[in-house]
């Protein structure tokens, strides 16, 4: 390592002005940055906030709370394909492998379709390079069907960093997620590739000669399952440990718990969102059991296990809690929260063309957060003033 900083430092000057590539400079710094920790500190004078943990390491954390998901995932998509081709007893390794092969493609092609547009922006307004792309060009690949085409991830990714963040002045800066940007506009744009029986298992669109589909096997999620009316067809440890068809990385909620943990222990994540979205989702749920119809199995379906179903563990814990997008103030964190819980489980069941409500939840709230705090601050100020007022 002392090697490679010593030649960083002696290129260092081509890339600075009045060298030979002075329009380069975000992009040296990005990279210089990413393997060694700026030298430069927060001045001893001043108003300015002191932290031991900067944007890098929060992202970095991010991205380690994720892994259990994705490596599930991964596993899942190859535990999936040979179920669906009659051989379900091949080995671990070779089911993991199979979906390393099936998902890197997508997360390679999400990380250099995106990360081509920051590095631009950050050249053109001359800017350092922002590492938070980094865990949204992973979060991309893992909220979208295996089989997705790969020319979809790129427009999908780089609408969503251009019209998501970008156009709001990067990051920090964005008012709705980038990443449920980009699913949403899968799904509005090509609705055939994100719904559907066959979308979720790796080769069942372009099976081979050699080889055939299982007679009734079906690719269908638990939602599309209760969207048609219809029980679902795997067991609820089926759905908590992940072992069913869906998103990369949005099955298992065991492994995505484990990510919670993660981002609360490390006070880089909201509990009181993930919490109040769980009890909006719960109070949601117990209604439709209470007063939906008998013959829904959807509205009769136990409140608890929405919980477990569809994108919805996975969206509370990693989206609805993105700093940037979500409600700052404390009260305001309730709210939002509790709204996501209630909206995701008000689009799933009441509106069959949307079994997947949790991203819609989300993005509606995203929109709204300001708004929650607005109303936050200014109730803290009447309350306040008429405190003042009575002590006069």
């Amino acid at each position: 390592m002392k090697k490679l900083r010593e030649y960083l430092d002696k290129i260092k000057p081509n890339f600075e002005e009045g060298g030979k590539h002075p329009g380069l400079k975000s992009t040296f710094e990005a990279f210089e940055s990413f393997l060694f920790v700026p030298n430069t500190v927060t001045p001893s004078k001043g108003a300015h906030i002191r932290d031991s943990v900067d944007l890098k390491r929060t992202i970095t954390v991010v991205i380690i709370a994720l892994l259990p998901a994705l490596f599930f995932g991964m596993w899942n998509v190859g535990n999936m394909h040979y179920a669906a081709f009659g051989h379900p007893d091949e080995g671990f390794f070779s089911k993991f492998f199979y979906g390393l092969g099936q998902v890197l493609p997508i997360i390679v092609v999400s990380y250099v379709s995106g990360l081509f547009l920051e590095f631009l922006f950050a050249q053109v307004r001359k800017e350092q390079v922002n590492e938070g792309f980094l865990a949204t060009g992973l979060l991309i690949p893992m909220i979208v069907p295996v089989d997705v085409p790969l020319w979809m991830v790129a427009i999908a990714t780089m609408f969503a960093v251009l019209i998501g963040k970008e156009v709001f002045g990067g990051t920090g800066m964005n008012i709705v997620n980038p990443a449920l940007l980009a699913r949403a506009f899968l799904f509005f744009a090509y609705p055939s590739k994100m719904s559907g029986d066959k979308v979720w298992i790796a080769g069942l669109e372009n099976p081979s000669e050699t080889e055939k589909i299982v007679d009734g096997f079906s690719g269908a999620t638990p939602l599309a399952d209760l969207a048609a009316n219809a029980t679902p067809r795997y067991s609820v440890s089926d759905m908590f440990f992940g072992t069913i068809p869906g998103a990369i990385g949005e099955t298992s909620t065991l492994c995505i718990l484990i990510g919670a943990a993660i981002l609360i222990f490390t006070n880089i994540a909201s509990w009181k969102i993930m919490l109040s979205a769980v009890i909006g989702a719960l109070l949601m749920g117990g209604i439709y059991n209470v007063f939906g119809s008998n013959t829904d199995v959807y509205m009769q379906l136990p409140c608890w296990e929405h919980l477990i179903l569809g994108g919805f563990a996975f969206g509370v814990v990693f989206m609805a809690t993105d700093p940037v997008t979500s409600a700052q103030t404390e009260t305001g964190k309730w709210i939002y929260g509790f709204m996501i819980g209630v909206m995701a489980l008000l689009v799933r069941v009441i509106n069959p063309a949307f079994p997947e409500g949790v991203m819609l939840a989300i993005l509606l709230m995203n929109v709204f957060a300001p708004l929650i705090d607005h109303m936050v601050i200014q109730a803290n100020i009447k309350r306040r003033l008429k405190r003042a007022e009575a002590i006069k």
